[in-house]
């Protein structure tokens, strides 16, 4: 891949580092030459528990889903990651053991990736990218803790219409069924509540 094609494929990145900190010519070379694109296909893996999270992924195009699957089988989905969204088992990745959680993709889905290597290595060599990774990292963990939160404290109707807040490009793309699992109900319950919310009921 040249340099012009290579940055055409990371160019959504770039926008998305630039519109958070300046990066001169140096900075944004470097980070080109540390993340790399991949195609996943709907339904395809992009980690499976019991293997190592060795991927930092950024999503350009399409949609995944990070879950854990119980004991009974039961799909429990902790975050959809979808355009300039950023995915991964966070600890696995950081301390390169097998993850508990999986991550497949809903459409097919283009990602920029940064193994953890190079993710250090950058930081070493770009500190700019220590102080945006730290802060991505952060409102990861916050986030997590909110989703939990959420499951234990709010209502199903409250956990819908947060849902809409986060996700509102996702209602027509996903199925109601991944949506429910998202919420902790069934597609049954998801379907009384989005009846009662369209006739304004409550």
């Amino acid at each position: 891949m040249n340099k012009n094609s290579k940055t055409t494929s990371c160019q959504p990145l770039l926008d998305y580092f630039v519109n958070l900190i300046p990066l001169n010519q140096k900075e944004k070379d470097m980070f080109m030459t540390k993340f790399h694109p991949h195609l996943f296909l709907k339904k395809q893996f992009v980690l499976q528990h019991g293997g190592v999270c060795e991927y930092f992924d950024f999503v350009v195009q399409g949609c995944l889903r990070l879950y854990k699957l119980d004991d009974k089988g039961v799909y429990h989905i902790l975050q959809f990651a979808t355009e300039n969204s950023w995915i991964l088992d966070l600890t696995s990745f950081h301390k390169i053991i097998p993850a508990v959680l999986n991550i497949d993709a809903l459409e097919d889905t283009v990602v920029l990736r940064i193994t953890h290597h190079d993710l250090l290595d950058l930081y070493d060599k770009a500190p700019k990218f220590d102080k945006i990774f730290r802060v991505l990292l952060e409102n990861h963990f916050m986030q997590q803790q909110e989703r939990i939160g959420q499951l234990f404290s709010s209502t199903a109707e409250e956990r819908y219409e947060l849902f809409l807040k986060t996700y509102p490009h996702l209602l027509n793309r996903i199925p109601q069924v991944q949506i429910a699992s998202y919420l902790g109900i069934t597609p049954e319950f998801l379907s009384r509540i989005r009846s009662r919310m369209a006739k304004g009921e409550r």
